[in-house]
C-alpha cells in the first residue's frame, strides 16, 4: 500500500506559535530580577509559578527542535554540501545574532538607569571579557544564548543523518541528555573562574543538544514516509500521557520555587521531564496532522522568530514603564505577570508586523534580505 498524502505543515506551524506563547510567558512569570518574587508570601507566589510550569511546556529547547526538523526537512530534499548548508545556516543566524547582540548590549542601559544600576553595567561593558561572551554565548540577553548555540548544533547536521535512515536512534536523546547532567554536575561542583566554567557549560550542553537533532531527523524520517491517521492519533494520545508525566516529574522544581521563592537546581526526573517536553509536545502536534488546521497558524508562524527576538525589549520596557511610575507598589505578584503578558504577547507580534515592514531591518528577523544581499541583487538586475 502506498503511503497516504501527507498533509500541509500547519500543525507544525501551530506548534510554533504556541511555542511562541510559551517562551514570552517564561519571561513574563518572574520579578524585575527575574526571581519568583522571594519577598512575596507564598500565596502570592501561587499563580506566578503556576504560569511558568505552563509557559515551560515550551521553551528554547522546543526552538531547537523546530529548527532541527526544518534542517532535516532542506537536508533531505536538497542534499547540500556540508559547506553550503553551514554557509546558509551563518547567514540566517549569525547575522542577525550579531544584530542583536550590539542592540541589547546598549539597550539594557536604559533599564540598568531605571533600576539604578547603571554605573555597574556600564564597567562590565568596558571589560572585553563581556564583549567575548556576548558573542560566544549569547549573554547580551537572557534570550539570545538561543542563534549560538543553535549553529554550533548544526555542524552536527551529518551526524544527525543517521537517524533518519534509522529512526529508533531518535531515542538516544536520553542519553546525550543524561550525559549532559552528569557533567554539568561535576563542572559546577569544581572551584574555577565562572566565565570558565560557563565555556565548558556551553560546549557539554552543544554536544548534548544533537541528541535533539537525533530525535527531530528520526521524527521526521517518520513523518516523510506517512503515518497513516489511525497510528497519528495513537501518537497524539501517547505524547499527551507523556507530556503529563513530565509535567508531574517537574512539580518539585516549581515547588522549590513557590514555597522558597528561589529557582531549585534541576536533577533526576524533574530534570529530564523538563528536557524531553519539546519532544512529548512536538509528538503531540504531529500526532495531529490531520486535523482541521486553521491556515492563520501559518501567517503567524512566519513572526515567531521575530516574537522571540523582540519580546526581551518589550518586557524591558513595560518593567520600566510600571516602575517609575510606582504602579509596581499596588500591583501583586499575579496582577504583574498577568499583565505583563497581556501586553507584552501582542506588542512583540505587531512590532515584528512592523518590523517586516521596514525593508531595511526585515532581515534581522528573518523575513527579508539583509541589506548587501538586496544591493547584490539590484546590481545583478541593472547589470
Amino acid at each position: 500500500m502506498s503511503a497516504p498524502e501527507k498533509p500541509r505543515l500547519v500543525w507544525f506551524d501551530a506548534n510554533r506559535v504556541c511555542a511562541a506563547l510559551g517562551v514570552v510567558l517564561i519571561h513574563s512569570t518572574t520579578n524585575f530580577a527575574g526571581r519568583p518574587f522571594p519577598g512575596a508570601d507564598t500565596a502570592d507566589r501561587i499563580v506566578p509559578v503556576f504560569l511558568r510550569s505552563v509557559g515551560e511546556f515550551s521553551g528554547s529547547e522546543m526552538f531547537f527542535f523546530f529548527s532541527l526538523f526544518l534542517m532535516a526537512m532542506r537536508v533531505d530534499r536538497n542534499r547540500p554540501t556540508y559547506r553550503e548548508a553551514i554557509t546558509t545556516q551563518a547567514q540566517r543566524l549569525l547575522v542577525p545574532f550579531a544584530f542583536w547582540t550590539l542592540f541589547y548590549a546598549f539597550f539594557r542601559l536604559a533599564k540598568a538607569e531605571a533600576f539604578g544600576y547603571a554605573p555597574q553595567y556600564l564597567a562590565r561593558l568596558s571589560d572585553p571579557d563581556t564583549w567575548v561572551a556576548y558573542f560566544l554565548l549569547g549573554r547580551s540577553q537572557y534570550h539570545m544564548h538561543f542563534l549560538p548555540t543553535l549553529f554550533a548544533i548544526f555542524l552536527f547536521f551529518p551526524v544527525m543523518r543517521i537517524a533518519m535512515r534509522y529512526p529508533i536512534l531518535g531515542i538516544m536523546v536520553f542519553a546525550t541528555l543524561g550525559a549532559m547532567d552528569h557533567v554539568h554536575g561535576y563542572l559546577w561542583s569544581l572551584e574555577m573562574e565562572p566565565l570558565t566554567r560557563a565555556y565548558l557549560v556551553r560546549i557539554t550542553k552543544v554536544w548534548a543538544y544533537v541528541g535533539y537533532g537525533f530525535a527531530a531527523f528520526a521524527l521526521y524520517s517518520l513523518w516523510r514516509d506517512g503515518i497513516p491517521r489511525g497510528e497519528s492519533r495513537l501518537i497524539r494520545r501517547g505524547a499527551f500521557y507523556f507530556a503529563s508525566m513530565a509535567y508531574i516529574a517537574t512539580l518539585p522544581f516549581f515547588g522549590h520555587a513557590l514555597f522558597e521563592g528561589q529557582w531549585g537546581i534541576r536533577g533526576g526526573w524533574d530534570y529530564f521531564g523538563h528536557f524531553l517536553m519539546p519532544l512529548f509536545i512536538f509528538c503531540i502536534f504531529m500526532g495531529g496532522q490531520y486535523r482541521d488546521w486553521a491556515p492563520s497558524w501559518s501567517k503567524w508562524a512566519r513572526y515567531t522568530f521575530g516574537v522571540y527576538l523582540v519580546h526581551p525589549m518589550l518586557i524591558d520596557l513595560f518593567d520600566i514603564a510600571v516602575f517609575t511610575s510606582g504602579v509596581a507598589d499596588f500591583m501583586n505578584p499575579a496582577a504583574l505577570v498577568i499583565s505583563r503578558f497581556a501586553v507584552v504577547l501582542p506588542a512583540s507580534f505587531v512590532l515584528a508586523l512592523g518590523i517586516e515592514k521596514i525593508r531595511p531591518l526585515a532581515w534581522t528577523i528573518g523575513l527579508g534580505p539583509t541589506p548587501w544581499d538586496a544591493a547584490r541583487v539590484r546590481s545583478a538586475k541593472q547589470e
